[in-house]
């Protein structure tokens, strides 16, 4: 579950001009080119420097089948590290050391994110608020020596303007963001069966608007997925267009069973509520769900002052 809590950073003060400048190291399509415009009613934010690590992986629980959130919060470490320089990883791994599409740091890099699970508390899947510890545990060797790391989550439902403030963090650096697949419930209701976690790098819209065009990563879609050795190499980078469309959604949530009580607390009746999600859709999408947004983790850091 996503945490209502939006958290006030010092960082997140500082006003960002409108910025395009090149940026030959990783972008689709390349060359990439970082845009930061958040001037006037309309909006439009791109990041570059981003990795796009794959989940599925020989060596992970599942071959990673789980693992879009560990997957995800890497390419947001891989950022701060080769594009701030910000000294992020695990004892003697350092991320802005390691390169994903270099296979002689494939292994390395799998155990990276395996790290990430274990401090995300991974137990068949991951919690948007247990990855925010997973950065506070990865950025430390950085807050050590002087760098400020903050991280915060975002639930759509609640949000003034989401659109408006995803863009601002984005401008920042990467997100993590969340959808839930969605399916039909009890009375006309939808009814969360899983979710998936992608690395927002670009979105455009309107201040106080209803519909969003966004870029992202998914770690669970490559062009190479089931061919050949996939779950021992990288595949190419890629990122995703898709609309985001602001609904208003009756959502039910059915009870889970305690297997600690003696009683099937399943047999219960669940709960309604409306809440606020953005659905999702890609071009020429058929997915048997409805795809909801339901929010986001922002990241940001800063070095040393002096």
């Amino acid at each position: 579950m996503i945490r209502k809590a939006i958290i006030a950073a010092t960082l997140s003060t500082i006003a960002l001009p409108a910025v395009a400048s090149a940026d030959p190291v990783i972008g689709q399509p390349a060359p990439c080119v970082r845009v930061t415009d958040l001037a006037g009613p309309d909006f439009e934010v791109k990041q570059c420097g981003i990795s796009d690590v794959d989940q599925h992986r020989a060596g992970l629980e599942n071959n990673g089948g789980a693992y879009c959130g560990p997957a995800s919060l890497y390419n947001v470490l891989h950022y701060w590290a080769h594009e701030k320089n910000a000294p992020v990883g695990w004892l003697t791994t350092k991320v802005k050391n390691l390169d994903p599409k270099d296979q002689a740091d494939y292994n390395v890099i799998t155990n990276s994110i395996g790290r990430i699970g274990v401090d995300a508390k991974y137990d068949g899947g991951t919690r948007m608020s247990n990855l925010r510890t997973a950065w506070t545990i990865a950025t430390k060797p950085a807050r050590d020596v002087g760098w400020t790391a903050v991280t915060a989550g975002v639930d759509t439902n609640g949000a003034a303007d989401f659109g408006g403030d995803l863009a601002k963090k984005l401008a920042r650096g990467p997100v993590q963001m969340v959808y839930g697949r969605y399916s039909a419930g009890p009375q006309n209701s939808l009814q969360r069966g899983g979710g998936h976690i992608v690395t927002l790098v670009s979105v455009e819209g309107s201040f106080g608007g209803n519909t969003l065009q966004v870029r992202y990563m998914d770690p669970g879609r490559a062009g190479d997925h089931g061919v050949g050795d996939y779950l021992k190499t990288q595949s190419d980078y890629q990122t995703l267009n898709a609309t985001m469309t602001k609904k208003a959604v009756y959502e039910y949530t059915p009870v889970k069973d305690d297997p600690e009580t003696p009683m099937d607390e399943s047999l219960t009746p669940g709960t309604y509520r409306w809440v606020t999600r953005w659905q999702i859709t890609t071009p020429g999408s058929t997915a048997p769900t409805t795809q909801l947004v339901e929010g986001y983790n922002w990241f940001e850091m800063a070095p040393p002052v002096g």
